[in-house]
């Protein structure tokens, strides 16, 4: 892996760098400096078509509390999307084994703590990770299986007509999923797309599909201490999905939280985790950070 400085402003400040993952593909991330003296790194896992830049508040919130933070596009999305992306081929599970992986490499170390935030996708990343030994502790927001049959009845219509009937045809326009001209996030490139809707059919998601057996193995490596939020008004992924993920983790100490909606201020949904008004989480995550024993690296 290797890191290269896009710009140099002065040190205190966020600085736009590029990492370099072992397969050799480059991507783009944002490194946020701590304004104090250092408490620990984190990491932002993002979520599925969700650009770093959605993360910048949280990041800079974390930071003035002496904590440094990375926040990263994984490649195919955001500041890593390729010139053209009709056509890109890649692999779901890449953003987790190779672009995160090399987002932990370069922010772990011996002097200080390495944690780990996630939202959405971030939970399912956590347990492809090749290095997850050397993360002290895992906060995620709004992870689920995806699966519709967790969902409302009239959420789960949206979604199956959102999988099935517009997208289809779009992604088959453009070569890529037009996520964004929806209003939904990034663009999605085809591969990403495909794989995610065929793995939102299962109630387990990937644990459910025959072709990924195996991948349960991954998951029951782990033994970082966790912590799952959901917010109850988050239709994409309530308890019960979270439930039938998280199960994966079958070996470390993870903690469930259920955020009651209105406990943060106003609606949650599956975005609000990492929105203006969510302060009140983030000083919960730090704080459960700086609770944990910290862990040797391997």
């Amino acid at each position: 892996m290797t890191v290269d400085i896009e710009r140099s402003p002065p040190p205190s400040q966020p600085l736009a760098i590029t990492l370099t993952a072992v397969d050799g593909y480059v991507f783009a991330a944002t490194r946020y400096p701590a304004t104090g003296p250092l408490r620990g790194r984190i990491v932002m896992a993002g979520a599925t078509a969700v650009p770093q830049g959605f993360y910048k508040r949280f990041a800079e919130y974390a930071r003035e509390r002496g904590y440094e933070v990375l926040t990263f596009d994984y490649r195919g999305i955001g500041r890593s999307r390729p010139p053209l992306l009709a056509g890109f081929r890649m692999d779901l599970l890449d953003w987790a084994r190779l672009d995160l992986a090399a987002a932990v490499e370069l922010m772990s170390g011996s002097d200080v703590p390495l944690y780990v935030v996630g939202h959405s996708y971030g939970g399912h990343a956590f347990g492809l990770l090749p290095n997850h030994s050397k993360v002290d502790g895992f906060y995620v927001c709004g992870t689920g299986a995806g699966w519709h049959g967790w969902m409302p009845l009239g959420e789960r219509l949206k979604v199956l007509t959102l999988w099935w009937i517009v997208l289809p045809p779009l992604t088959w326009w453009k070569g890529y999923c037009p996520w964004k001209l929806l209003g939904m996030g990034e663009d999605l490139p085809v591969d990403a797309y495909r794989q995610w809707r065929h793995w939102c059919g299962f109630p387990h998601y990937f644990f459910d599909d025959p072709d990924m057996r195996g991948i349960e193995r991954e998951y029951a490596a782990v033994t970082t201490p966790i912590v799952a939020a959901n917010a109850l008004d988050d239709l994409w992924a309530l308890p019960a999905s979270r439930e039938a993920f998280m199960q994966g983790y079958r070996n470390a100490p993870v903690a469930c939280r259920d955020i009651i909606p209105g406990e943060l201020g106003g609606k949650i949904g599956h975005m609000g985790y990492f929105r203006q008004g969510a302060e009140l989480l983030w000083g919960e995550m730090l704080a459960w950070f700086e609770s944990l024993p910290v862990r040797m690296a391997a």
